[in-house]
């Protein structure tokens, strides 16, 4: 694949801006929606089951079409599939405004959905082009770390402004504005890049089973809570996934031009951090969840309190992963800098463990909420230079959708999970005879703790990341050759 230049028509830092903002854009209409449910739903007519299908549609669009969306940027040029994901971002958010039913609604945030899906997917993999000095790139990747941290926050609290203020329809018209000038800005800053061609991996075989399986898989996240872990429903569709992945993965190994080449996973840091990544992601997306719940039916915080009382997340992350991550990646590298962001993090959910009926902001809340922010500061942009680490470059369009398919599929996973876990140990407990409120508490302690257990997973596989590495750099300066395995680096 021919790299992409710099920039278009400026420095990298100007087309690194595009980005972002584009990435912000699109990471805060994951969340932006939320607080415009009931206005929807009292607008539309919408059924609560056909409501959760406003998020549901975006979700499934966005997570299984990341992996087929990066590959695809390789295959055609990234900055053509940024473009190009970007105008459908655009038009399906100018359909979803100006949407007058249910269906139309719904129909447009898939294809919203899948417009972001493919401008997010290559973003990493324009961004390890542009950025050839390490230094340079890991402040790019610090500072795109802090917009997938803080865009969701963001989301929840522009939505309700938004809502309140001119009505549901905005969260969406304002996206066409930001939307049309990210897309002229990119054609003009971004530099060009030619793609491998099809020939280098057009299989529309492979395509076709990898893009079912994962919307399948998230379909089937995404409705347990509304069917259960057991039901026939979650079984029958998630192994479905299942057999769609598996015959994914069979076609890769014996397809002339496979979509996913199977190299790429010989990567240890590109695997390892992959798993890494749905590990934190599945633990943290719960915490931020159940803490916002813990705050509003324990603590009794309306959500004005509780916006302010998350501030602090966004603060610390912001100094951390804007400031000292990049710095510590640069002078440490980033596997003992992962370690002590994911020690930080799994410390910030044990903290919430032992969180009391009648606990204090700032005895209680505040600590793990500091502790969370300073460790996903270190964490993510480590995590992110792990997985883009030793990838070819006809390959980083892959890589990149790799990570967010990852980091999709963790958070959608560790919001089942964990919300299930709490509202099934809840239940149990308030039929046993327990007051509410302490049911209520106890739910979610038990979903703290198994948060922490996934944090702690994550870590131990950091710490092989960083054992295999140490061991790789004794042979090496043993004299013996140490070099990285065929399609990544040890």
């Amino acid at each position: 694949m021919t790299p992409p230049s710099s920039s278009g028509r400026g420095s990298p830092w100007s087309a690194f801006a595009v980005l972002s903002a584009a990435q912000m854009m699109i990471i805060i209409d994951s969340s932006i929606v939320y607080v415009a449910l009931p206005a929807i739903q009292s607008d539309l007519g919408f059924s609560p089951a056909g409501l959760a299908w406003v998020v549901n549609a975006y979700m499934i669009a966005f997570g299984g079409l990341l992996l087929l969306s990066g590959r695809l940027g390789d295959l055609i040029g990234r900055k053509r599939m940024f473009v190009l994901g970007l105008v459908v971002f655009t038009v399906a958010s100018l359909l979803c405004g100006v949407s007058v039913n249910q269906e139309m609604l719904v129909a447009a945030r898939f294809f919203q959905g899948a417009g972001g899906a493919m401008a997010s997917a290559v973003v990493m993999g324009i961004i390890v082009t542009i950025f050839k000095e390490p230094r340079e790139m890991a402040r790019a990747i610090g500072a795109i770390g802090f917009v997938a941290a803080t865009g969701a926050t963001i989301g929840g609290v522009a939505g309700g402004v938004l809502t309140q203020a001119v009505g549901w329809h905005w969260i969406f018209f304002v996206n066409v504005p930001v939307g049309v000038v990210a897309a002229v800005l990119a054609v003009r800053l971004l530099g060009a890049d030619r793609g491998l061609g099809f020939g280098a991996g057009a299989d529309v075989v492979g395509a076709f089973l990898v893009t079912a399986g994962l919307m399948l898989g998230v379909y089937t996240i995404v409705g347990i809570e509304g069917h259960g872990w057991g039901s026939a429903h979650t079984l029958g569709f998630g192994g479905v996934s299942l057999a769609l992945l598996a015959a994914f993965v069979v076609r890769q190994a014996t397809a002339r031009t496979p979509l996913a080449p199977l190299r790429i996973f010989r990567s240890r840091d590109l695997s390892g951090a992959n798993l890494v990544q749905v590990l934190m992601v599945s633990g943290m997306s719960g915490f931020q969840l159940l803490t916002i719940l813990y705050m509003q039916r324990i603590l009794g915080y309306g959500p004005a309190e509780t916006s302010l009382a998350g501030l602090p997340i966004a603060l610390v992350l912001a100094l951390v992963s804007l400031g000292l991550s990049p710095r510590l990646n640069t002078r440490f590298g980033p596997r003992p800098v992962l370690l002590a962001g994911l020690v930080l993090v799994t410390a910030a959910l044990a903290l919430f463990t032992r969180a009391p009926v009648d606990g204090g902001y700032l005895t209680d809340v505040l600590p793990p909420l500091a502790l969370l922010g300073f460790g996903a500061g270190l964490a993510m942009p480590a995590v992110m230079t792990l997985a883009m680490s030793g990838v070819e470059p006809g390959d980083a369009g892959l890589a990149s959708g790799l990570a967010g398919t990852g980091a999709q599929v963790g958070g959608a996973l560790g919001l089942a999970v964990l919300t299930a876990l709490a509202s099934g140990h809840t239940g149990t407990l308030t039929a046993g005879g327990h007051d509410a409120v302490s049911a209520l508490n106890d739910g979610y302690h038990l979903a703290f703790a198994v948060g922490t257990g996934l944090l702690l997973t994550a870590l131990a596989v950091g710490v092989g990341l960083l054992l295999t590495a140490t061991a790789a750099a004794v042979v090496s300066e043993e004299g013996v050759p140490a070099g990285p395995p065929p399609g990544g680096s040890g």
